[in-house]
């Protein structure tokens, strides 16, 4: 199957190039222009129903690509979050909305997934939950063929912005408040999905940490499971001042492990999720705004369709102490 890159090394050019014609872009020579659509059509490049699809584009649609997690109903809050503020940002900037999931792409090569896209008319991609693994998402992003914006995955291209907050930073500020708040000489930290974005950096922020303050730190994977957390805590917990989680539902799991062995450690999360108020013990935590976060997302990917150029944008955070009273309504 020919595919983008087929089109431009055929035409002696770059992938962005064949994009920018494909998309009638104006800021293209006329002998360029001539070039890509012959090799286009010498390659048979894309099948009428495609090419038509890509005529007619709407310019002012958007997909929403979200990657769910369905081993788990507690921590929709996010993803739902995330849709309500890319929603209602989409309709005050008069943007048409698609929502995609990660599953639909299963399988799928760059290539196919270019061409679903375009048969949607798809203008601009705006991808929650990247990892490392996702290696044909992350050249879909690097051929530039659409204008994107990832959140928390910190990827930049002239086509592509990432939005996100200082996850390195964050994970340190509420680590080293639970930590001088007790008084604590060593670390458990449960950290997140193997292979992410996220992960790295609060890993980082976490030996940094441990570094400045001479503090004994362990380290186990948790995969953002409530369960794995659990059995982290029942593990290693007795051996360590405090249990430091890389997301408020690990954090979760780790103090009812500790409730049930009726030993005390001082237990933070990170996201803020509403789920906290109600977990029986108040914990320290990372408050993202998720719901803004998408909103700048959206306002980014606009940007972008309207001839910006990717960059990196970095959000606000607070540290909080979530209790019952804060979040019932």
């Amino acid at each position: 199957m020919v595919s983008i890159r087929d089109v431009a090394k055929h035409a002696g050019v770059a992938i962005s190039t064949v994009s920018k014609v494909l998309n009638n872009y104006p800021n293209v020579s006329e002998e360029t222009r001539i070039k890509v659509n012959e090799s286009v059509k010498e390659l048979n490049f894309l099948p009428n129903s495609v090419a038509a699809a890509l005529s007619s584009k709407q310019a002012g649609r958007i997909a929403l690509l979200i990657n769910l997690n369905t081993r788990t109903q507690a921590i929709d809050e996010i993803d739902m979050r995330y849709l309500s503020g890319a929603i209602n940002k989409a309709a005050e900037l008069g943007l048409d909305v698609n929502t995609l999931f990660f599953s639909m792409f299963e399988g799928k090569t760059e290539e196919e997934i270019v061409r679903y896209l375009y048969s949607q008319s798809i203008g601009g991609i705006i991808i929650y939950g990247l990892s490392k693994n996702d290696e044909v998402l992350q050249s879909v992003l690097q051929s530039q063929i659409f204008k994107s914006v990832v959140v928390d995955a910190p990827i930049v291209n002239e086509n592509t912005s990432c939005v996100s907050i200082d996850q390195e930073q964050a994970q340190y500020d509420v680590a080293r408040k639970t930590v001088l708040d007790n008084k604590c000489k060593s670390i458990l930290y449960i950290a997140g999905k193997k292979n992410g974005y996220v992960t790295e950096e609060r890993i980082k922020g976490i030996r940094r940490l441990a570094e400045e303050m001479e503090l004994d730190l362990l380290i186990r994977e948790g995969d953002f499971s409530e369960r794995m957390a659990r059995k982290i805590a029942f593990d290693c917990a007795r051996k360590k001042d405090v249990i430091v989680c890389a997301s408020d539902l690990m954090a979760i799991g780790a103090m009812r492990a500790l409730m049930e062995m009726d030993i005390f450690r001082p237990v933070c999360g990170f996201d803020g999720i509403t789920l906290m108020g109600y977990a029986g013990k108040q914990m320290n935590t990372v408050r993202q705004g998720f719901a803004e976060i998408s909103e700048a997302a959206v306002e980014e990917l606009h940007y972008l369709l309207n001839g910006g150029e990717g960059r990196k944008l970095t959000l606000d955070y607070s540290i909080v102490r979530m209790q019952y009273l804060d979040i019932i309504c």
